[in-house]
């Protein structure tokens, strides 16, 4: 790909990344494996996300639109009809649904929670499709009709439990999590859709709560809300162009989130190009840490300094934690953020490392610092997850012509729940 256009690359990228969802989907009921990993259970966020990206198909003419139509059925009305009893081998309860299923059966696999995130990003896919699915064919009526009828099943109060923030989950063998959902994180878009219900809404401190959690910091001359995770300045911002619309915190400091996420991007950034742990390969063109998995459990003694590798870890800049294991899809879909930095780490990756593409786009994770054996590149992940193919897929498409922006700016559910938290200015003062 050298010499390739940035337009040349930006397509192949995004049609790699896209093709994680086409060639593991599970006939029929369409979910999504959260990883490539052997017997990887389906996410339910990487099923949101997958979603989300069949608009983005038929756009770039991957698929026709009767095609996508089909999945997307197939998908609704899986959960539409989905065991609701909250049963311990269940889908789902309270119109939440369990964060993994087993992709043949669709039940509960393993002991997981019933997750109150990946069922708001679940949703956050089912609304983009009732969206653009908005002609007279019946299939397209019946999508708006299931994708509405889940979203407003959800009953948001019940998960606050009789608290003032939402919980992060619930086991029918225990009851609820203690944890809720409070400070800065991905659970934004939680929130937004949570205070748009017109069924089930929260109360109405469970905003104000959420934002009592935030830590305003100053790095690199930077001031933003931090979070070290760049997963954490992204994920809401996949459904919700944040550019010119503000909370009252945000009014309060000058920003947006938008403009938040991208001095996080310029954190990271400069993180890598100072390198002050002295990993391998952190540079100004190769940065990107964030909730992936690594090398480890593993330790390696290097000029004397014992090294320990972490597996799947919130790696996170500039505190940490830091094993040296970096992202691509990290860096990726920070592009329409700061696209002076992503595009030259864009063409670092593909061009210039030692951890070249491969079938469904770029490696989900690698580490120059881990060697299984002496003079060796460094470590690079087996495998893929839709949770990183997704932000992909759709963040390039924001930054190339703002599809999912454009297309969530005329949900009503989400235009509501940003104006009950208290959102004003820029588009949103003039949507539906």
């Amino acid at each position: 790909m050298t010499g390739s256009s940035n337009e040349d690359l930006l397509d192949l990228i995004q049609h790699d990344s896209f093709q994680y969802f086409i060639d593991h989907r599970q006939p029929g009921n369409g979910l999504i494996p959260d990883s490539t990993e052997p017997h990887s259970p389906c996410s339910i966020a990487a099923v949101g996300f997958a979603l989300s990206c069949y608009p983005v198909a038929v756009e770039r003419s991957w698929m026709t639109r009767a095609a996508a139509r089909k999945l997307v059925l197939g998908t609704l009305r899986f959960f539409l009809m989905a065991d609701q009893s909250g049963a311990t081998d269940g889908v789902g309860y309270k119109g939440f649904f369990y964060h993994f299923l087993d992709l043949r059966t669709g039940r509960r696999a393993g002991n997981c929670e019933l997750s109150t995130i990946d069922t708001a990003l679940l949703v956050a896919g089912m609304l983009t499709c009732a969206q653009y699915f908005s002609g007279e064919h019946r299939e397209e009526a019946e999508i708006r009709t299931a994708a509405n009828a889940i979203y407003d099943s959800v009953d948001w109060r019940w998960a606050q439990h009789g608290g003032a923030g939402i919980s992060m989950g619930w086991k029918p063998e225990r009851g609820f999590q203690r944890a809720s959902w409070v400070g800065y994180n991905e659970a934004l878009i939680m929130y937004a859709l949570a205070l748009g219900s017109a069924s089930h809404p929260p109360t109405s401190n469970v905003y104000a709560h959420w934002l009592s959690g935030y830590r305003w910091k100053r790095i690199y001359e930077l001031a933003y809300v931090y979070a070290g995770p760049m997963f954490i300045h992204q994920f809401s911002h996949v459904w919700i162009d944040f550019l010119g619309i503000h909370d009252a915190y945000m009014a309060e400091k000058g920003i947006d989130y938008f403009e938040n996420s991208r001095r996080a991007t310029y954190v990271q950034y400069e993180y890598a190009r100072r390198n002050p742990r002295g990993f391998e390969g952190y540079q100004a063109k190769c940065w990107g840490l964030t909730a992936t998995h690594g090398p480890g459990p593993a330790a390696q003694k290097r000029k004397g300094k014992l090294l320990r590798f972490a597996g799947y870890a919130a790696r996170g800049a500039p505190f940490g934690p830091d094993d040296g294991t970096m992202a691509p899809w990290a860096s990726l879909a920070s592009l329409p953020f700061a696209p002076e930095l992503v595009v030259p780490t864009l063409r670092h990756l593909v061009e210039e490392t030692e951890n070249p593409r491969n079938d469904f786009g770029f490696y989900a994770s690698f580490n120059p610092s881990f060697h299984a054996k002496r003079g060796d590149a460094g470590w690079a992940s087996p495998w893929h997850y839709g949770l990183h193919q997704g932000p992909i897929v759709l963040m390039l498409e924001n930054y190339r012509n703002g599809l999912i922006w454009r297309l969530m700016r005329d949900c009503a559910p989400l235009v509501r729940g940003l104006r009950r938290a208290g959102f004003h200015g820029g588009w949103l003062d003039h949507a539906c």
